[in-house]
């Protein structure tokens, strides 16, 4: 008997293949318990790109009062790529800022909350690193807070998942990445409303959250949230050729193991 054989015999019953995941690392979550369901690669050094936002908005929900005036610096007006098109000189509510970052991904949103609430942020970026091994990470090490590429700044599948499972039991964080669109309610400049960059909030009925993500350097990244019937499953996929299938796919895999 050939021993591929052998291993589907003796395969225990109700075992299943895992789903089909075209992500390089990837994890999934019972967000209740803490309990891996599927990784791939979970604990592996990787550039997260804009999923680093996640644990700058935790530490600025944290640490920050939503009704704060934040005045936009230089250095925040000046950042590039994914913004919200601050100005420098702007007065900006820190609740607008936070919306920002997480439903439209503003670089510039990320600089000005790590100013204000820790004032500079080079500061800030401690701050992170201290946070994701505090709630368990192994591997995180942040030199920024939006995920622009820098060779230093990484995390992983794991470390992704345990923050977004602790930030998603705020109730201002999970709002907010459950948006399809926001309001920046007290902002004075354009624009005032902002579309989600998480596209399975539309095509997955049970996605409530979390942040996309994408660089040269790390891919297609996806972290994400899922609830059916009071179960919840983060999901993390990392490099993926098709990040908001492969999360459906985890998410359908995980409700499956556990209904």
């Amino acid at each position: 008997m050939s021993i591929f054989l052998s291993l589907i015999l003796i395969q225990p019953a109700g075992c299943s293949a895992g789903p089909h995941v075209t992500a390089d690392a990837a994890v999934l979550m019972d967000a209740a318990t803490g309990k891996v369901l599927f990784e791939r690669q979970s604990h592996q050094a990787r550039p997260p790109a804009s999923t680093t936002k996640i644990v700058t908005a935790l530490l600025g929900f944290e640490y920050g009062d939503l009704e704060d005036e934040v005045i936009i610096s230089q250095k925040a007006g000046s950042t590039g790529e994914a913004s919200i098109h601050l100005f420098p000189g702007e007065r900006v509510a820190l609740g607008d800022l936070l919306t920002g970052a997480l439903v439209r991904s503003g670089n510039d949103a990320c600089v000005a909350i790590a100013e204000h609430v820790a004032g500079s942020e080079e500061f800030f970026t401690l701050w992170m690193t201290a946070k994701s091994r505090i709630m368990g990470g192994q591997t995180s090490q942040f030199f920024n807070t939006n995920g622009l590429p820098h060779k230093q700044h990484w995390s992983s599948a794991y470390d992704l998942a345990i923050v977004a499972r602790e930030a998603m039991r705020r109730p201002e964080f999970a709002a907010a990445v459950k948006s399809r669109h926001a309001q920046l309610k007290k902002r004075q400049g354009w624009p005032r409303e902002i579309k989600n960059t998480n596209a399975l909030l539309w095509t997955y009925p049970f996605a409530d959250g979390v942040k996309t993500g994408t660089t040269r350097a790390a891919g297609a990244c996806l972290v994400a949230s899922a609830t059916k019937n009071n179960i919840q499953l983060i999901a993390v996929v990392l490099h993926s050729d098709d990040r908001f299938g492969d999360s459906q796919r985890l998410f359908e895999y995980g409700f499956n193991l556990t209904r």
